[in-house]
């Protein structure tokens, strides 16, 4: 009995087959499609397609346009510690729609309504010795004020520096420069694209601005070559109102003046400026567990003895984050010292080491054994 039923489904599963086999010769012949790599730049040129193409469009400064004097509405501004880029000079700008101002946040970026618009441009001069003169403009990046959020663009700029045009997929461009001993530098600078600045700017699952905060902007009004403080000099335009004065207001080093702080204070500074956009509780590298910000008091958070979660390569096979009076054996200095682009930190910004920096860091790490 049991036989006759194996056979019998032996014959059944063999008539399913064939029926089959049979029915796809009598199919008419497909062509598998070929899988293709789609262009991220041509889907996203078509969704933005109703973005202004050229910086021009803005209506920001006044002709000719590379001398960036601003209209009205367009405010100059500055900051304590700002972020290395290659050494690239910035002129940084506000505009703020008319009848409306920055709102006074203790920490973090300003509020902005919509409509407000961050502008940084970023430039090298000819020589660095007179970096007013013979100004080359490489790009302009814009975060946008939007009703949903802030929104980044960037224009570059062209090479006979009329006007920037809109870049989504950024890119690289050779510049040369004559630097403060008198030597010749040449590097292909780095053009950031659009998901690489979302990256940066990106807090708590959302884009911000990272420059305008108080503790920033609280300082002598450089911009406009003013003795006179900054966020006094905003309060009377109408721009922003303070709840006290500014000299109770925080305010954030400048990581190259010593002037303004002593060893652990300025490198801190530093890497509030070039690291804890990222490396913050609710920053694109928060799950590393390494926090820069200028008030974290936790040494182990600011890489201490800390072992690295997850740094693969970027380690160089050290130990610790930061190892107190050695920096050669820091993880931090040696990615900071790094051009290998899966192993340099900042990851992006920058192909050339920052060695002023790196030297501000390695005398704080030697001092940190004796602290």
């Amino acid at each position: 009995m049991f036989e006759s039923t194996g056979k019998l489904k032996k014959f059944f599963y063999l008539s399913f087959v064939i029926i089959l086999w049979v029915g796809c010769q009598n199919q008419p012949e497909k062509t598998v499609p070929i899988a293709k790599k789609v262009s991220g730049y041509s889907l996203l040129k078509q969704a933005k397609s109703n973005e202004k193409q050229w910086l021009s469009d803005y209506d920001f400064f006044e002709y000719p346009l590379a001398e960036l004097s601003p209209k009205a509405r367009i405010f100059p501004y500055d900051l304590n510690s700002a972020l290395f880029s290659d050494y690239a000079f910035k002129k940084r700008f506000i505009y703020l729609p008319e009848g409306t101002k920055m709102e006074y946040k203790k920490e973090g970026a300003l509020h902005f309504k919509p409509g407000s618009i961050i502008i940084k441009n970023f430039y090298y001069p000819k020589d660095f010795n007179t970096p007013e003169d013979s100004i080359r403009l490489i790009e302009t990046r814009l975060l946008i004020r939007e009703t949903t959020g802030w929104k980044p663009l960037n224009y570059v700029w062209s090479e006979d520096q009329k006007d920037a045009k809109l870049n989504y997929v950024g890119g690289e461009v050779a510049v040369q420069w004559i630097d403060k001993n008198q030597k010749a530098k040449t590097i292909p600078y780095g053009i950031p694209n659009l998901n690489e600045c979302k990256n940066c700017h990106f807090k708590n699952d959302q884009i911000t601005p990272i420059g305008p905060t108080i503790a920033q902007l609280n300082k002598k009004y450089s911009a406009v070559r003013s003795t006179q403080n900054q966020l006094e000099r905003f309060q009377e335009l109408g721009l922003v109102d303070l709840p006290i004065s500014h000299s109770s207001l925080p305010k954030l080093p400048v990581w190259e003046d010593p002037k303004t702080g002593n060893v652990f204070e300025r490198a801190k500074a530093y890497l509030h400026a070039n690291c804890a956009h990222c490396h913050n509780v609710e920053g694109s590298a928060k799950n590393s567990g390494l926090y820069l910000t200028y008030l974290e008091q936790d040494d182990r958070k600011r890489g201490i003895f800390k072992p690295p979660i997850a740094a693969g390569k970027g380690s160089g096979d050290f130990e610790y984050d930061i190892v107190p009076g050695h920096p050669e054996e820091s993880i931090l200095i040696y990615r900071m010292k790094n051009n290998d682009p899966a192993i340099r930190m900042p990851e992006i910004g920058r192909v050339s080491e920052h060695s002023e920096g790196v030297a501000l860091l390695e005398e704080y790490i030697k001092l940190l054994a004796s602290n």
